[in-house]
């Protein structure tokens, strides 16, 4: 492959895909060459809409000039600062500039790569948190069922995605796991929070009676679960978790990875919700996936519990080689102020009424079994082919690409997020065509 990039490589096999069907890929590729705003050009040429903001991190949309311009510049002028025993200027302006943002009461954030890298860093503070207090005992991880907190092996040992635990043996010793939220037909059709549920959060009591409070560091939630299809805590769950954490002792740490940044039309879950965790991972929109980052936010009650010993001693033994690099910080500068000066946060509370009425419009849509949504996120759930889970929404998926707009799907939900600058037009674009889909597929 040449440095021009053809739009289509003359090899496909050397790349091993993540989370792909390599083979069926690879007989039918579908590439993405360029995008802008709220569209992908295909290697075809072909526009495609983009209903899941890349990954769930494109929030500002694609290619933004502001951001691009940021990106160029620093790489033009500092590619590369070390962040051990070294600093450069525009780490500790976008770490103030997230604390200004966040909550109040997080006074600090830790940067990481990716939302992976978020979630073990928060895991790892938490346990040597109570190590520092002197209860070194608090070791155990509360995870949740259907949860998903990446591909590291923390985060894969308090996720409860079967799929991505099952071949990687036995992860972490001393993880325990929480029912999910999901309650099928409790909840079904719901519009935004649903109803029934809040008990479910007192599964914690359980646990600690089980194995003691002062073996228990940390209980780690997705405020929304993302990529288990969208699964929203029932009013006053969350409220009712941070209470037992909080009586207890335990860190409560929300992994806000996908919700951070806009996704429910304010800065956090956190914000949305009215529930002040003690850690937040994050990551995909603090720089609107132009650079890959993350940043753990933590409180001062946990930032200065490391504070102390003699001054010239390392007082957290973690971190990595691109922790805060000058380009990512400067596409997280650059996508702050985007979002600030379009309220792109504010935009998405306002459309987001619009976006719930056309996605529940699919109710008696052929297949569809359950829509979910709030904010800027919504599910629809299918009902899966007799013998073949997974067939029907993968089917959808690649009948949305041909038609011309871009969709994720996880088991048989097909699961949206677009980019928070959509117009109504592209709502209705997006909804009209996977009724189209779901109209004509077996």
């Amino acid at each position: 492959m040449s440095l021009d990039h053809p739009s289509t490589p003359n090899d496909l096999s050397a790349f091993w895909m993540p989370f792909t069907a390599n083979r069926q890929f690879k007989q039918a590729p579908r590439l993405l060459v360029a995008a802008q705003d709220m569209h992908y050009t295909s290697h075809d040429n072909r526009q495609i809409l983009d209903g899941t903001a890349g990954l769930w991190c494109c929030n500002a949309g694609h290619c933004r000039p502001t951001i691009v311009e940021a990106i160029q510049k620093s790489a033009a002028e500092l590619d590369y600062a070390p962040a051990f025993q070294m600093g450069h200027p525009a780490a500790f302006e976008l770490a103030n500039t997230l604390v200004g943002m966040a909550p109040e009461g997080f006074d600090h954030v830790f940067f990481t790569n990716s939302g992976s890298e978020s979630v073990d860093t928060a895991l790892k503070i938490a346990l040597a948190y109570h190590r520092a207090r002197g209860e070194g005992s608090r070791t155990r991880l509360i995870g949740r069922e259907k949860g998903y907190h990446g591909v590291g092996f923390g985060g894969i040992s308090v996720g409860g995605l079967v799929n991505n635990r099952r071949v990687f043996g036995t992860l972490l010793n001393g993880v325990d796991h929480m029912s999910h939220t999901y309650l099928g037909d409790a909840n079904r059709w719901a519009r935004g929070l649903p109803e029934l549920g809040a008990d479910l959060a007192d599964e914690l009591e359980r646990i600690v009676a089980l194995h003691g409070a002062d073996t228990i560091a940390a209980v780690i939630v997705e405020p929304v679960a993302g990529s288990a299809g969208v699964i929203l805590p029932p009013k006053g769950y969350l409220e009712r978790l941070r209470a037992i954490t909080r009586k207890h002792g335990i860190l409560l740490i929300f992994d806000e990875v996908i919700t951070g940044f806009g996704r429910l039309g304010t800065p956090f879950a956190a914000d949305y919700f009215g529930v002040m965790p003690d850690l937040m991972t994050t990551a995909k929109g603090l720089t609107s996936g132009t650079v890959p980052m993350g940043a753990v936010f933590a409180t001062g009650a946990v930032h200065d519990a490391f504070m102390t010993g003699p001054e010239h001693m390392i007082e957290l033994f973690h971190g990595y080689t691109y922790s805060g690099s000058p380009i990512a910080c400067a596409a997280g500068l650059a996508t702050q102020a985007l979002y600030k000066e379009e309220g792109l946060f504010d935009r998405c509370a306002a459309i987001a009424p619009y976006w719930e009425e056309a996605l529940h419009s699919l109710k008696g849509t052929r297949h569809v079994i359950d829509i979910r949504n709030l904010g800027l996120i919504g599910a629809i759930e299918l009902e899966p082919m007799p013998g073949e889970p997974t067939k029907r929404a993968f089917n959808a998926f690649l009948k949305a690409y041909e038609k011309g707009i871009l969709i994720r799907t996880t088991g048989d939900i097909i699961a949206m997020s677009p980019p928070l600058i959509i117009e109504k037009s592209h709502i209705d674009q997006l909804v009209g065509t996977i009724k189209e889909v779901l109209d004509t597929l077996d």
